[in-house]
């Protein structure tokens, strides 16, 4: 049992690292772009990028790495 949530938690960590990146990519290098409708346009690679998107990345990133973090702190635990 003790692998079992090792192995998810440290999957929940990878996976909110992944997260991160695409929070990154998609929001932190365009906050200073967007206009008053929350959209970004770039016109080298012709994206549309929207101000929603670091909500939603970052929300699943927090999520996923406090989520993986508890399961890794809970092994630590000694059961009563």
């Amino acid at each position: 049992m003790r692998l079992v949530r090792a192995i998810l938690g440290l999957a929940l960590i990878g996976l909110g690292l992944l997260f991160m990146l695409a929070f990154e990519d998609r929001y932190w290098r365009w906050r200073d772009c967007f206009n008053e409708l929350g959209r970004c346009y770039d016109p080298v690679s012709q994206d549309v990028y929207v101000e929603q998107a670091g909500m939603v990345w970052g929300s699943l990133a927090a999520i996923s790495l406090l989520a993986g973090l508890a399961l890794i702190v809970g092994l630590r635990r000694k059961p009563y």
